[in-house]
Order: C-alpha cells, then sequence, then structure tokens
C-alpha cells in the first residue's frame, strides 16, 4: 500500500505539467468504461460526449515535455496511447486509450483508460471491458524497484492532493490486503473502506479464512481497524470479531508472540504445543524459544537460534530438552525420561577466505528423544525409526600451491539402539601430492623407467572415545581415550609390458606411534585365576611394510548377433601380483608377546592390538592375489533413438568382480575366501540391481568350524557364506525427477538465508518420499527390497524387508500419500502411514493416520501457504502414543 501512496503523489506532479499543455486530436473507435465493476462506481459519466476534433492515426502516440512545475522541477514526462488520444478542447478533457501509459523518473502508471480534467484538476484511470464481456487492462503502478500493484480504478485530485482508490490489491508482509475504496491524504495517510486480508492473491480470492475489515487507517507502521470480523468460505462469522483491532506494521525484524497449536495425546493428555517468543536481536541475529505443555505432566522445551554474516558464513542451532511421564501412574513401571538433543550447523563461504574451510553438521543427544517425544509430537516417519545420529565439525586448509592439504575434524557416531557413542576428538590428517623424485624439471623427452618412480607421503592422528550414552560424562570414561599417528609411505612404479600388459610394483611401508600399550597375564584370587589386562603409559612405535608386483591387462570378445540385438560386448580385466610381508609377531620385533592361561595354554597376544590404528599383522604371506573384472554391454537397433546410428547401448552386467589370494607359506588353508560384486540395470536402466557375497573354499565339520579341505572335493564349488541383494523401482520415474528438480529449485531459492525451520523442512522431503506432495504429478508408486544372507558355520540367518511407498490424485486438488512395508524376518508390517491432502490455493488441509503399532494416531491440519501466516494453524492431532515408554 505505500507504494500506491507514493504513486498518487507522483500522479499529482505529472498531470500538473500535462495541464499546461495542448495535446494533439485523434479519433477513437471505443467506448471508455462506464463503472470499473459491478461493485465499483465511477461519479463521472464517460458517455455521450461530443468529440471536437477526430484525427486518424495507426501508429502509436509519444508525446514527450520537458517543462517546469511549480515546484521548479525540471523532468521530462512521456506519454504513449497505443491505440489512439482524444481530447475535449471546449472541457478541457484529455482522454488515452488501450495500452496508455504515462512514465515520469521512476514512475509508470499504464491502464487501458486515462482520462485528464484541467478543470476540475482531477485524473481518472480504469481499464475496459472487452468483446467477451470481461474487465481487463486495469491500471499498474510501478514506482522504482517496488512491485508493479494493480487496481480497478484511481480517482485523484492533484490540487488538494486527495483521491480515492478502488479495488485496490496489495500484498502486505506475506498476505493480501484488498479494499473496495482506499482514500489519500496529504498526510501520507491512507483511510480504507470495506477490506478484507487473506493469504490469497487472485482477484476474486479464496477466502477460505480471512479477517474483514469494514474500515480502517494506514500508516506508515500500523493499521488501525474498526469493526472487524472473521470470513471462512465466504460466509461472514461476525459473533468472531473485534469491535477495533490495532495491526502493527514494523518495517523491520521485531521480536513478538509465537501462537500455539491445540491437540491431544493419549498418553501424555492434552496439549499446547510450540507456545513460544521470537527474539529478533539484529539484522543478523535471531532466536525462537518455545515450549509445549501436556495435561499429564509432560513437558518440551526447545532454543532455535541462527546467524548470519553476509559473504562470509552462516548457520544456527537448535537445544531441545523434553520431560516425558511414562507408565501408569500409582504402578511400578510408573517415571519420567530425561531426555534432549543438540543440532548445530554452520557453513563458510568460500571467497571468505581462499585455501581454508570450515563447516559443522552436528546431531546428537539421548538416543530415546524421538521416540519419547514422538519425533517432537509429529510422528515423522524418518525420525521416529533412525537407529544412528552421527555429527562432525571439519577445518581444513591448503598449502604450498596446493600439493600439501591439511584437514581437521571433530566427530561422533551415536548408535540409538544399543546406546554406544563413538567420539574422534579430534582426527586430522596431513597429505603431501604424490611425485617423482628422480624425474627433472627441465627433462626432454619421455620418462626414463626411474624416472617414473612415484612417492607419497601421509599423516594421521586421532584421539577416539568408545562407550555408553549414560557414562558419556562420567571421569572414568574421559580417562578412557586412545591416540595414536600413523605414517604411511607409498612408492610405486607403472610401466607398461609387451604391449598389450600394464606392470605395477609397489613397496608400502606404515609406521605408527603410540602413547600406550596393553600387557595381558593372569591373576591370583580368592575365585580363582581370572585374565587381567593392564594399560603401560609411554611412547611406543609399530611398524610394517609389504611388496607386491602384478600385472594386468584388457579381453575384449564380441558375440554374433541375437534377434534386435546388433552385438554383445565381453570386457574382461584380469589382474594377478605377487605379494610379500614378514611375520611381524617374531620375538625381534617385540610387538607380540606371550602368557600363559588357567589352563596352562600359551596364548599370543599384541601389545597394540587396543589401540586406534591397530597392530601389525602376525604371521609370514607370501602369495600370488588375483581378481577378474567383467563388463557386458549390449547394442541394440532403437526405432525412437536415432543417434549413433540409431542404436543404443544397454549395460547388462556391469563390474562382476572376483577375488581372492592364494598364501605360499601358510601352514594350512592358504586359500583365502573368493569376494565376489556386481550391478545391473534393467527396464532401461530404471530398475537399480546390487549384490555381492563371500564364498568359502574349505568345508565345516560337526561343530561349524572351517577345516584344511576343500569343498570341492565333496562335489561343491564353494560354500556361499554371505550374499546381499537390493533394487528400487519407481513405476512413474518422472515423478522422482520432478521430485529432485523441486528440492534443487528451493535450494536455489532459499540460498544462504535459510532458516532453521526451511533447512528442517528441506532435509525432510529429501529422505521421505512423501514429505513432498507434488499436485502436477498425477501418480506414483515406487518400491524397494532388500535380503541378506549369512551362514558362516551350521546355522544361517536372513534379514529382508520390503519398502512400497506412493501417491495418486482423486482430483487435480486432492492428493492421497501412503508407505509401508514388511519385515519378512519378524513377520510384521513396518511403520504405515496414509496421507490427504487439500489444495485451497492459499491454504493447505492435510489428514494424517497411522492405523496400527506403537504410534497409532491421526491428524488434521489446516495451515496457510503464505510464509508470514505459518503460525496460524488450526489443527486437530488426537495421537494413541500408548507405548511412549
Amino acid at each position: 500500500m505505500s507504494l500506491i501512496l507514493k504513486s498518487l503523489t507522483h500522479i499529482l506532479t505529472i498531470f500538473l505539467i500535462l495541464s499546461i499543455n495542448a495535446f494533439s486530436a485523434v479519433s477513437q473507435s471505443k467506448t471508455p468504461l462506464k463503472t470499473t465493476s459491478k461493485s465499483l462506481k465511477d461519479s463521472t459519466s464517460l458517455q455521450n460526449v461530443p468529440d471536437s476534433i477526430r484525427v486518424k492515426r495507426d501508429s502509436t502516440l509519444i508525446v514527450k515535455d520537458s517543462t517546469k512545475n511549480k515546484g521548479g522541477l525540471q523532468a521530462e514526462v512521456s506519454i504513449i496511447a497505443r491505440d489512439s488520444q482524444r481530447t475535449e478542447v471546449d472541457k478541457n478533457i484529455s482522454h488515452l486509450y488501450k495500452g496508455a501509459k504515462v512514465k515520469y523518473q521512476d514512475f509508470e502508471l499504464s491502464a487501458d483508460y486515462i482520462r485528464l480534467d484541467r478543470n476540475k484538476k482531477q485524473i481518472f484511470a480504469s481499464g475496459v471491458i472487452d468483446h467477451n464481456g470481461k474487465y481487463v487492462g486495469r491500471p499498474i503502478v510501478i514506482s522504482g524497484a517496488e512491485s508493479p500493484k494493480t487496481v480497478d480504478s484511481l480517482v485523484y485530485d492533484y490540487e488538494k492532493q486527495e483521491g480515492n482508490t478502488y479495488g485496490i490489491m496489495t500484498d502486505v508482509d506475506g498476505g493480501f490486503i484488498q479494499a473496495k475504496v482506499v482514500r489519500k491524504n496529504m498526510y501520507d495517510e491512507m483511510s480504507l473502506y470495506h477490506g478484507l486480508y487473506s493469504t490469497c492473491n487472485l482477484p476474486e480470492p479464496h477466502t477460505h479464512f480471512g479477517i474483514f475489515l469494514t474500515k480502517g487507517i494506514v500508516t506508515k507502521n500500523q493499521i488501525i481497524a474498526g469493526p472487524s470480523y472473521l470470513v471462512v468460505q465466504n460466509v461472514p462469522l461476525k459473533f468472531i470479531g473485534f469491535p477495533f483491532a490495532f495491526f502493527p506494521k514494523p518495517d523491520k525484524r521485531s521480536s513478538g508472540f509465537l501462537f500455539p497449536s491445540f491437540g491431544e495425546d493419549y498418553t501424555r493428555g492434552f496439549a499446547m504445543r510450540d507456545i513460544g517468543w521470537y527474539l529478533a536481536f539484529n539484522d543478523y541475529w535471531d532466536s525462537e524459544v518455545r515450549g509445549t505443555l501436556y495435561s499429564k505432566g509432560s513437558w518440551e522445551a526447545s532454543i532455535n537460534t541462527r546467524y548470519t554474516v553476509n559473504y562470509k558464513y552462516n548457520g544456527g542451532f537448535n537445544i531441545r530438552y523434553a520431560s516425558t511421564k511414562a507408565g501408569v501412574e500409582g504402578t511400578d513401571n510408573y517415571g519420567t525420561n530425561k531426555d534432549f538433543n543438540v543440532t548445530w550447523n554452520h557453513t563458510q563461504r568460500q571467497e571468505a577466505n581462499p585455501g581454508t574451510s570450515f563447516s559443522a553438521n552436528v546431531n546428537f543427544g539421548t538416543g530415546s528423544y524421538f521416540r519419547n517425544t514422538g519425533a517432537n509430537g509429529t510422528n515423522t516417519y524418518n525420525d521416529i525409526t533412525k537407529n544412528n545420529m552421527s555429527s562432525s565439525i571439519s577445518y581444513g586448509r591448503v598449502f604450498a600451491d596446493g600439493k600439501i592439504n591439511f584437514t581437521s575434524s571433530l566427530s561422533h557416531r551415536q548408535d540409538m539402539s544399543t546406546g554406544n557413542v563413538y567420539l574422534q576428538l579430534p582426527n586430522f590428517s596431513l597429505n603431501v601430492s604424490s611425485f617423482n623424485p628422480f624425474d627433472s624439471k627441465d627433462r626432454a623427452g619421455e620418462q626414463k623407467w626411474y624416472q617414473r618412480i612415484n612417492v607419497g607421503y601421509s599423516l594421521q592422528g586421532t584421539n577416539t572415545l568408545n562407550t555408553g550414552d549414560s557414562t558419556l560424562f562420567s571421569k572414568q570414561t574421559l580417562k578412557q581415550f586412545t591416540n595414536g599417528f600413523q605414517h604411511n609411505i607409498p612408492i610405486s612404479l607403472s610401466l607398461n609390458a609387451f604391449e598389450y600388459f600394464q606392470f605395477n610394483t609397489s613397496v608400502n611401508y606404515t609406521e605408527r606411534w603410540y602413547l600406550q600399550s596393553t600387557r595381558q597375564r593372569m591373576e591370583n584370587t580368592k575365585e580363582g585365576y581370572i585374565p587381567v589386562k593392564d594399560t603401560i603409559q609411554g611412547f611406543r612405535r609399530a611398524y610394517d611394510y609389504s611388496v607386491s608386483s602384478g600385472l594386468s591387462t584388457k579381453i575384449y570378445g564380441m558375440y554374433p548377433k541375437i534377434g534386435n540385438i546388433q552385438a554383445i560386448r565381453h570386457i574382461i580385466t584380469p589382474s594377478i601380483n605377487l605379494n610379500y610381508r614378514p611375520d611381524f609377531s617374531d620375538a625381534t620385533y617385540g610387538f607380540y608377546k606371550n602368557y600363559v592361561d588357567q589352563y596352562g595354554m600359551i596364548n599370543r597376544y599384541s601389545i597394540f592390538q587396543d589401540n586406534v590404528y591397530g597392530s601389525p599383522s602376525a604371521g609370514k604371506s607370501m602369495g600370488i592375489g588375483f581378481s577378474v573384472d567383467n563388463n557386458i554391454e549390449a547394442k541394440i537397433k532403437s526405432k525412437s533413438d536415432t543417434t549413433d546410428g540409431g542404436f543404443k547401448k544397454v549395460p547388462l552386467i556391469q563390474g562382476l568382480s572376483i577375488s581372492g589370494n592364494y598364501n605360499f607359506v601358510a601352514d594350512s588353508m592358504k586359500l583365502s575366501p573368493l569376494t565376489f560384486s556386481g550391478r545391473t540395470a534393467l527396464f532401461k536402466e530404471k530398475v537399480n540391481i546390487n549384490f555381492n557375497g563371500t564364498l568359502d573354499p574349505y568345508a565345516i565339520n560337526q561343530a561349524g568350524q572351517r577345516y584344511n579341505k576343500y569343498v570341492i572335493n565333496e562335489g561343491k564349488l564353494a560354500r556361499l557364506t554371505s550374499f546381499g541383494f537390493s533394487f528400487d523401482y519407481s513405476f512413474n520415474p518422472k515423478a522422482a525427477q520432478n521430485r529432485n528438480n523441486n528440492i534443487d529449485s528451493l535450494r536455489n531459492q532459499i540460498g544462504s538465508n535459510m532458516t532453521p525451520e526451511q533447512a528442517q523442512a528441506l532435509s525432510r522431503i529429501s529422505s521421505d518420499p512423501n514429505a513432498f506432495v507434488n499436485f502436477n504429478i498425477p501418480w506414483n508408486l515406487a518400491g524397494s527390497f532388500s535380503f541378506q544372507y549369512s551362514k558362516p558355520g551350521l546355522e544361517s540367518t536372513i534379514t529382508s524387508t520390503i519398502n512400497i511407498h506412493g501417491d495418486f490424485s482423486l482430483t487435480p486438488k486432492w492428493k492421497v500419500t501412503f508407505n509401508s512395508g514388511y519385515d519378512l524376518k519378524a513377520k510384521e508390517i513396518t511403520l504405515t502411514q496414509f496421507n490427504i491432502y487439500r489444495d485451497l490455493h492459499c491454504w493447505d488441509m492435510a489428514f494424517g493416520w497411522t492405523p496400527f503399532g506403537r504410534y497409532q494416531s491421526y491428524n488434521v491440519t489446516i495451515r496457510a501457504k503464505s510464509s508470514i501466516l505459518q503460525d496460524l494453524k488450526l489443527s486437530k492431532r488426537n495421537s494413541s502414543g500408548g507405548s511412549y515408554y
């Protein structure tokens, strides 16, 4: 509305200039509109006006004038009438028709009809009714960089500096105000008559929910309204109204109250959710403090803060705490669960400090937080079913023109099902780019064989702790950190041998530095001898090295034409290598020691076996390693694809590989298990299939233990000890592609000014297929399957799950989504959800239902799409929550 106020001031100046000038007369073939619309009336009649002069003209009329007005302002006025212009000389009135436009400095007014009455000192602009009976060509006002404003019509007295605007519609902080009449005075204030505030931007709004203002005054920073009431589906609810209302209209962010939502949880009682206060500290830092209260004593609290420094960095953190009552009051299982969750994200702009990077993505807390709170009352599938949390804070820097790269990080992994926490505080690495030490900078010609020798170096260091989340901050636990350093120097040489073979040889040296080692012994107690492990403080070093040489090549095979398959190409990549590693458990190295157990047996152990980088390997190794990789693809004649001669390549098998090793110096079972893996794609690469497994060439005895006998002697090639298989497929791939495109578009629009809520929403729709509802896709059905088999001994274990999700549109405005699954091992249905969405244009309505299981619930939500009105929601949620303990 502020734009309209400024625009009317500009109009005064423009037409004061125009009143001095006479216009050329041209013919007019159309009759202007008498009234602006059925609800808006113009006091000046435009019919039966005699034409004093008529001149026919086909081209667009452009008039420019440079003059000086009464205020001393020198300006150039540009007038464009795309259709025609007519002047009534005797009445001193000028008319502009069809595409009429007036420009003055950064101000522009356009309409299909503009009238200037110099005698009354009055201007009028409106649209016209076309041959279809539609009102078109409404006045549009543009000022500076502000967005255009559209009105039905306007009348302005440029001498008194007063005027009325009819049928105005303008946006105010994410909402829209439409008024029948708006009148402006010389103090830049506007009086509003019969206005409607809603979230709809249409000329005929979907007034599912709106506030009707009978009258009001609009100033720069506030709106003062008289009697106001709620309108629902065009039905006035005058009994839900206020005789007087005051709406602040600040020009910057300000602190304020955050309206709660209400609902009911079967276990925790009636709820008032997310009541709080918004704190706007400045343009770079704000925060939200929210709380949730339940009638049966549970409560939740959170502090959500975001920050940004332009062109440098941005981020935010969220601290949440919950006290949840569990069980039945008066029974032994009644109690209170105390849970918390902390998240922090930080991103540094690359141009802020070239060569240096810093980022943070932190998520830690008690493993039962999301389960006990039902994902903050949302029952979000991914949050409730998550089994782990992880965090990482990293810093990196590049030195010596990019040849040296240093990275450091603090990280955490947490298994929410077991409560186990693994910390790395910190973990760092220093990597030097590989180089040729015997090569010359001024070398001319090809490299000699010794100039191809390549050397690298890397250094890693870490400080780790593995414990439970309940004992994480105890003094005893903090003394259990283990640390160490590891140096690695790889030396390699690669040559072409015999034209078709690639020869590779390498030497790898690794050295580890530790500040502690362990000793094992037997201690005599009252209960008898028990094993004891002592930690010895002090610097110790451990090292190992290995040598390997090998050959590899590629073999190409072609198969003849079969039907539409023009050819099948098979690429085989075999490789073989010789490798050697000494026995570092030999007493001369001092890395291994012996102790006698309670049964008199000698046990060998490594004094570094509990350290972070492990111990040098025991046992001498000298053997042959081998692997074979296969790729098979077909060339098929295609009628639709005319590229590449009308043929297209279809992958049949991608990366089918098998590998193993044979150790000559081992005393038994010299052949290692054979591992294999592969992948392929079917149905025009819409289905991706992955598989992997392990084959053991040795038999097992009646106790399930491997022994030195090949199973091929029993008529079998090998024992399948493990096998994994998975695939996923979408019956409508356009749905997944459209979803990804919308996520990318949303991410680009939000950019670095992403709020924590927007980041959370973006993360959710990125991981949850049903969190993104697209009414443009009529249907989607997708599923996935995973299978895992393991039988290292006599007993086998099988795990497999089936998941399915999809959606379909009942009508262009109604959408149904669902997701479910089945655990074949547990023989039970996984979390199942149904959601129904209704697009109300400027509002959304959703009904969610979890029909059975631990989180059985339903909820109904009606929410405004406008970003400023996201807290204005009507929701009813009923959650069984019967097992929130």
